[in-house]
C-alpha cells in the first residue's frame, strides 16, 4: 500500500515539474526504512530530503505531500464518531452554522485557542469548524477555495484579529505604544494565518476521503515559481519571484565562474612531448596551455511597452544580477523611441527605483507610446553602432509585435554584422508569432537565435547555455 502512494506521490512531483529520478525514488525508500512511519515529521523529513534539491520546490512537495500522506477524515455526509452530531438546525442549513449560540461558543472557543495560542485546542476547534460551517457535500465538483471561503466569511476572522487586539489593550491597561500595538498586531495576524492554515488542510482532508488524492493533487496543482509566465505574473507572483531571482543567480554565476576557471586552453604541444619523456616518449597525458576565457560585452535592447514591461523587468534584473559575467553591460529601453538606461542601474542603486526613473526619465515615447521596433532599431544603430565589436553580443526581448509600421529588418541585420552575435527573447508562445502584427520571422534571419523566453527556467537556460559560452568563436548568422 505504502509502495503505491509512493509511487503515485512521485508522480505528482514530476507533473508539477520538480524533477524526480528512479534513484531518488529508491533512496525515498530506503530512507522510510530507517523511520518511524508513526512520526509524521520524521517521515514528511525523509522524504523532503531524499526528494527536494532545491528549496523553490518545497511549497510544491508540501502541497502534495499533505495530499497523499493526508490524515483520514470522513468524507461528506459519512459519520463523525469524535463529534456529537449534527443539529437538526445545523442539517437543514447544509452545516452552515446551525444556531447563533452554537456559532458564538464556536467563536468565544477560538478566540480563547489563539490568545493562548493553543495548538491542539486550534486545531480540534478547526476541524469542527469545517464540519460545521463549510458545508462540503459528497461528490460535489466545488473547489477547496470555496469551501475555506465559506468557513472564513462565517467565522468573521477580520473581527476575531480586532476582538484579539482589543482584549489584549485591556490586560495592558490600555496604555500601549505604537510599536507595541503593530508587534501585538502582527502576532495575532500571524495566529490567524496558522487558523486559517489548519482550516484549509482539513478541508483538503476531507476532499482526498471523498474525490481520492489523484484527483484533489491535480487541483491544487500549480506551476513552479521559476516557470511562472512572466507576461501574466500575479501581483502575488511578483513578490515570490522577487524573493527567488538574487539567490538563482548567485548561484547560476559561481557556477559559471568555476565552468570558467575548469576550462582548457588549447593543446600545448611542446609540454605534451617533455611529459612524454617520462613513459618513453608515449604521449599519454595531452597538456594544455591555460586557458584565458574572455568575456562577452552585452548590449541589452528591450521593450518595455505595457504588455512587455514586466518581462522587461525580469529581463533586465536577472542580466543586471549576473553582470559579473560580462566585460561590459550597457542596457537600453524603447517603445516607439530608444534611450540607454544603463546609468540608472549603478552599484548600490534600488532596483525599483532604477524601473521607476525608466518609466518617468528615459524618453521611450517619440509618437503614440505603442511599440515601433524598426524605428528603435534605427536609432540604436545610428547613435551607438561605433561601439559593437566582435566581442559584443546584442540581446533583444520583446514580442516583435510593431503595429503594422516598418519593421527595417535591413537594421538588425546590419547590426549583427558587427558584433558577435544577435539573440532575441520572445515572452510569447511560439505559436503565437507571425500572427496579428508579430514580424518575428522577419528579424530571425538576421538573429544567431530566437528563444520563445516566457519564465525564469528559460531565462536562466539560456543565459548559461547561450550567451555566456558563445565567446568560444564567432557563429554563424542562420
Amino acid at each position: 500500500m505504502l509502495v503505491d502512494v509512493l509511487g503515485g506521490f512521485v508522480q505528482e512531483l514530476r507533473a508539477t515539474g520538480i524533477p524526480v529520478s528512479m534513484v531518488e525514488t529508491i533512496d525515498a525508500m530506503e530512507a522510510l526504512r530507517h523511520t518511524d512511519l508513526s512520526d509524521r515529521k520524521a517521515f514528511k523529513a525523509s522524504l523532503g530530503a531524499t526528494l527536494v534539491k532545491n528549496a523553490r520546490h518545497y511549497d510544491a512537495f508540501e502541497t502534495a505531500f499533505d495530499v497523499f500522506f493526508a490524515l483520514q477524515r470522513p468524507a461528506p455526509g459519512e459519520p463523525e464518531p469524535d463529534l456529537e452530531p449534527l443539529s437538526a438546525d445545523e442539517r437543514a442549513n447544509g452545516g452552515g452554522g446551525g444556531g447563533g449560540g452554537d456559532l458564538d461558543s464556536l467563536l468565544a472557543a477560538l478566540q480563547q485557542a489563539l490568545a493562548e495560542h493553543n495548538m491542539p485546542m486550534l486545531r480540534s476547534l478547526a476541524q469542527r469548524a469545517v464540519r460545521r460551517l463549510a458545508g462540503m457535500e459528497a461528490g460535489r465538483p466545488v473547489g477547496g477555495t470555496y469551501y475555506l471561503y465559506r468557513t472564513l466569511r462565517q467565522l468573521d476572522t477580520e473581527g476575531l484579529l480586532e476582538r484579539l487586539i482589543e482584549d489584549a489593550k485591556a490586560q495592558a491597561g490600555g496604555a500601549l505604544s505604537a510599536l507595541d500595538e503593530h508587534l501585538i498586531r502582527e502576532d495575532f495576524e500571524a495566529r490567524i494565518a496558522e487558523l486559517r492554515g489548519e482550516i484549509e488542510q482539513e478541508i483538503r482532508r476531507r476532499l482526498v476521503s471523498d474525490r481520492g488524492r489523484e484527483a484533489v493533487a491535480k487541483t491544487l496543482r500549480k506551476p513552479l515559481i521559476e516557470e511562472t509566465d512572466l507576461m501574466h505574473a500575479t501581483r502575488a507572483d511578483l513578490v515570490a519571484l522577487d524573493e527567488v531571482i538574487q539567490p538563482l543567480t548567485r548561484k547560476m554565476a559561481t557556477r559559471l565562474a568555476r565552468r570558467r576557471r575548469k576550462r582548457d586552453g588549447r593543446l600545448d604541444f611542446k609540454k605534451t612531448m617533455r611529459r612524454s619523456l617520462a613513459m618513453g616518449g608515449v604521449p599519454l597525458e595531452p597538456q594544455f596551455k591555460a586557458a584565458h576565457p574572455s568575456k562577452p560585452e552585452i548590449f541589452l535592447l528591450c521593450d518595455i511597452s505595457g504588455s512587455m514591461a514586466t518581462f522587461a523587468r525580469f529581463t533586465l534584473q536577472f542580466t543586471f544580477a549576473m553582470s559579473g559575467q560580462f566585460s561590459k553591460l550597457r542596457s537600453f529601453a524603447f517603445i516607439d523611441a530608444l534611450d540607454e538606461v544603463t546609468s540608472f542601474f549603478e552599484p548600490g542603486v534600488d532596483f525599483s527605483l532604477a524601473l521607476d526613473r525608466i518609466t518617468t526619465d528615459a524618453e521611450v515615447v517619440w509618437l503614440d507610446g505603442h511599440s515601433d521596433y524598426g524605428r528603435s532599431f534605427e536609432q540604436f544603430w545610428s547613435r551607438y553602432a561605433g561601439f559593437l565589436t566582435p566581442r559584443s553580443v546584442v540581446i533583444v526581448t520583446g514580442d516583435a509585435r510593431s503595429n503594422y509600421r516598418d519593421p527595417q529588418a535591413e537594421i538588425l541585420a546590419a547590426i549583427a554584422a558587427e558584433a558577435r552575435a544577435v539573440y532575441w527573447l520572445n515572452p510569447e508562445p511560439k505559436a503565437y508569432w507571425d500572427t496579428g502584427d508579430s514580424v518575428m520571422s522577419k528579424y530571425q534571419a538576421a538573429c544567431t537565435d530566437v528563444r520563445e523566453v516566457r519564465n525564469l527556467r528559460q531565462l536562466e537556460e539560456f543565459i548559461e547555455t547561450v550567451a555566456v559560452p558563445s565567446i568560444g568563436m564567432r557563429p554563424s548568422l542562420s
